[in-house]
């Protein structure tokens, strides 16, 4: 096996088609840790493959097996897990499990398939392939992105070193803050991968990203918050590859990856036809879309020439009259991958958690064993993950 191959061919084949969708309950358990691991690995090869450059069978496998959908399904799944049963399980005061490392997998769950969302989403065919899910995914990427506006206005993401908590749960929550800062990041990415196919994606989702969330406005002030960089001792930093990276003076001026998918995904909303007849500029989003006049220098139209076009948009969006809110009744699909899991488990929250107690967050000692050679696996695939993932991904945001 090659030094950028993990997974022989048909291993990656009989992987791809064991993906499958499992019920809140069920997270944390043998069969579900099973696909986790697996996801780790397709995750890692996909990165290898796109460093490479020498064709994504990730990617193709993921489309050709119509797994994109089930991929979306886990994540807002786990997202669901992290919100409603994380917190009642935290407040158990007979919960004092041994060893956190199971419960850390099920939150590192939703950091393991954004990633590989974001590795395989650069290509337009996966994007298609996503069908409905589209819609659910786009709303998952409009939650990720309020919160990290709003975590900016209180300070930024918690600091790692800060952690000084007495308890491995504790300790737990605190890593659980820190991955879903990443995980906010990661979001964002796949979002501008959303914005690239927006003139071939359906009216209801075009309503929903442009109508419904406003996203040209969301992303006018994640620019104003840069949440990805930072102020420290003097010097500037910016969070690349899962940490905080001092920049040289020499490099201040070249734009971010994150910048620059934000600046993309505004282009593609904001200059595309079919994106441009559904937006309504009322006075509010006139406001905020004139702000980015101030951020278009000549440093920044130097390194991505096409915002010239959005420039002379702006300039011509300042001498136009403001349009009122549209009051069109129009008939469109709405979201449902959240709606049907909060249905399926409201009231159940209680229960799903006292369930993972007694038969999933309290192994073995056999089990632990394997748990912990698990965790030196996922750890190694980490570690070896983000040192490709500037090869692999770094040329993509612009």
């Amino acid at each position: 096996m090659g030094d950028l191959e993990l997974l022989l061919p048909g291993e990656a084949d009989v992987l791809v088609r064991g993906l499958r969708s499992f019920q809140l309950r069920e997270m944390g358990s043998g069969g579900w840790n099973q696909q986790h691991e697996n996801l780790e690995k397709l995750n890692m090869q996909a990165i290898l493959d796109a460093t490479a450059s020498q064709g994504e069978p990730i990617q193709e496998l993921l489309v050709t097996h119509g797994k994109i959908p089930t991929l979306v399904v886990e994540l807002i799944a786990v997202e669901m897990w992290k919100q409603k049963v994380f917190p009642v399980l935290c407040r158990l005061e007979d919960f004092k499990p041994p060893n956190t490392f199971p419960i850390y997998m099920v939150l590192h769950h939703e950091a393991s398939i954004i990633n590989l969302l974001e590795t395989v989403f650069f290509h337009k065919e996966v994007c298609e392939s996503a069908e409905d899910t589209i819609l659910d995914l786009v709303d998952y990427c409009h939650r990720k992105l309020t919160l990290l506006v709003a975590q900016s206005g209180h300070g930024g993401p918690p600091e790692e070193e800060e952690s000084q908590y007495g308890t491995p749960m504790q300790e737990l929550q605190k890593q659980a803050e820190l991955m879903e800062f990443e995980i906010a990041l990661k979001a964002l990415s796949v979002l501008r991968y959303i914005t690239d196919c927006v003139d071939s994606l359906s009216l209801s989702t075009l309503s929903r990203m442009l109508s419904t969330h406003n996203l040209p406005c969301l992303l006018v002030e994640l620019l104003e918050h840069s949440p990805w960089s930072r102020q420290e001792g003097g010097k500037l930093q910016q969070f690349e590859s899962g940490r905080w990276q001092t920049v040289s003076p020499s490099e201040q001026q070249k734009l971010s990856k994150l910048d620059g998918q934000v600046w993309i995904a505004l282009y593609n909303l904001l200059l595309s036809p079919e994106a441009r007849a559904r937006y309504c500029l009322t006075s509010f989003a006139k406001g905020q879309l004139l702000k980015l006049r101030a951020f278009l220098t000549d440093t920044l139209l130097d390194q991505l020439p096409n915002l010239a076009d959005l420039q002379g948009f702006l300039a011509h969006l300042a001498l136009t009259e403001a349009q009122p809110p549209k009051k069109d009744l129009v008939l469109e699909q709405i979201p449902e991958i959240w709606e049907r899991l909060e249905r399926e488990n409201r009231g159940k929250w209680q229960a799903i958690a006292k369930h993972q107690l007694r038969h999933v967050f309290s192994p073995s000692e056999q089990e632990l064993r394997l748990q912990a050679r698990r965790e030196c696996q996922v750890k190694h695939w980490e570690k070896h993950g983000k040192a490709c993932v500037p090869a692999a991904q770094g040329d993509r945001a612009k």
